[in-house]
């Protein structure tokens, strides 16, 4: 069973792939953490040695994963808020802040209500 940065990886599959469970880590850096700590990234998670996923931790270390990544983030649209900017505004509306459209789309943010006629189930009057 092996345990990286807080995360138990899962052990069916190889370990590139399973290295991408921790937040932070996606393709490109699990293989460059692998091909740093010598690890050959085709073996299963189940088939690492204790020295290979220390290895694996040791080139970790500067990597910023899991809560001190999302701490960093939450910061950083904390300070957009702050400063107003117009990213702030529109995370402090919890609307779209890339300019994705909103007439639209961004349904579940908006709530999921049509204001248009045809929209909704149509009642049958009784006779």
């Amino acid at each position: 069973m092996a345990r990286i940065a807080g995360i138990t990886l899962p052990k069916d599959k190889r370990v590139v792939v399973g290295m991408t469970y921790i937040r932070g880590i996606g393709n490109t850096t699990a293989k460059r953490v692998l091909k740093q700590a010598q690890v050959d990234e085709s073996i299963r998670v189940k088939d690492l040695t204790d020295e290979q996923v220390n290895a694996i931790r040791v080139c970790l270390e500067g990597t910023r994963v899991e809560g001190e990544l999302v701490r960093e983030v939450l910061g950083n649209i904390k300070r957009l808020k702050d400063i107003g900017a117009y990213r702030g505004e529109r995370h402090k509306k919890r609307l779209p802040s890339r300019g994705q459209r909103t007439k639209t789309n961004s349904r579940t943010v908006r709530g999921n209500v049509r204001k248009t006629a045809g929209s909704g189930k149509r009642t049958v009057a009784k006779k």
